[in-house]
């Protein structure tokens, strides 16, 4: 699953748009109890950085993921060879098959017909 980045933020953008505004009214505006301008522009560069710290977090992220997609499906090839060469070794009806993590010939189930037939009326009433 990929995130999607966030280019910017509706909050952000009113935000810069209401700074712009309070500073036309009057540049060094002070409400008190840190309710000033520069606050209010220090908080809005804070919310423009997290934002890039994120786009930039999840870039990293998605790269990673697509390292291990990689890697597994590396491990996943090699472990089949793995077990193709313990079957031309010793072969498929071995121990060190099974060992392996193989099933051996022996092992495996197989439908007979009959049980074929009767897994497939439904499919047959239906036509």
């Amino acid at each position: 699953m990929v995130y999607r980045k966030r280019t910017t933020s509706r909050t952000l953008e009113q935000a810069e748009v209401r700074a712009a505004g309070l500073a036309a009214i009057d540049p060094a505006i002070d409400f008190g109890d840190d309710r000033s301008l520069d606050t209010f522009n220090q908080r809005i560069d804070s919310l423009r950085d997290k934002l890039s710290a994120y786009n930039t977090a999840l870039t990293e992220v998605d790269t990673l993921r697509s390292e291990i997609i990689s890697l597994e499906q590396d491990l996943r090839q090699m472990s089949s060879q793995m077990l193709t060469g313990v079957a031309f070794q010793y072969g498929k009806d071995s121990i060190e098959y099974q060992m392996a993590g193989g099933v051996r010939r022996q092992d495996r189930i197989r439908r007979s017909s009959h049980a074929r037939i009767e897994a497939d009326p439904p499919a047959a009433a239906a036509q």
